[in-house]
């Protein structure tokens, strides 16, 4: 992994971090049993442009940021599904993919690995697949507007590199 990698990573997991911690009071949305965090999922899909090993680490830490901030433990357990669909959008742009398709087809991962996880901390069947799966559905979707809006900023300011293709 080159050296840039491995402070775009740093930094973008220190956001990852930082999000839940600072702005969590703030940017939380609750509907019980639903909770986002809006931005959240920033860093981790501006991770996803990078290579996948950043997305994962990036991943990591946004699964980390709520541990520390003593957020409950599904909720921790939902944001500790970020790696995989990171990855997985990360491997589909590195295959080739732009970036906006990349968000669009990790949306059903994400959702559908957040509605699983929480099933075994009691939630129903209702409450997981509708309340938490169209919850992180349009939490994702939110998410994915600012992550393209950043996402263009940082490759006019060329700190990321234009992939060549629309993104």
């Amino acid at each position: 992994m080159k050296t840039r990698d491995i402070v775009t990573a740093g930094l973008l997991t220190a956001f990852a971090i930082i999000i839940p911690l600072w702005f969590g009071g703030v940017l939380g949305i609750v509907i019980p049993p639903f909770s986002a965090t809006i931005a959240s999922h920033v860093p981790v899909m501006l991770a996803m442009a990078v290579n996948p090993v950043v997305a994962l680490v990036v991943g990591v830490g946004s699964a980390l940021g709520f541990l520390l901030k003593g957020m409950p433990i599904v909720i921790v357990a939902r944001a500790a599904m970020h790696p995989v669909f990171a990855f997985a959008g990360a491997a589909m742009i590195k295959r080739g993919m732009s970036f906006t398709k990349a968000l669009v087809f990790t949306l059903p991962i994400h959702a559908g690995l957040e509605a699983l996880v929480v099933m075994p901390f009691g939630f129903d069947i209702y409450s997981a697949l509708v309340v938490v799966g169209v919850g992180t559905l349009l939490h994702h979707s939110i998410d994915s507007v600012i992550s393209f809006a950043v996402y263009r900023s940082l490759i006019s300011a060329k700190i990321f590199a234009n992939p060549g293709k629309a993104a």
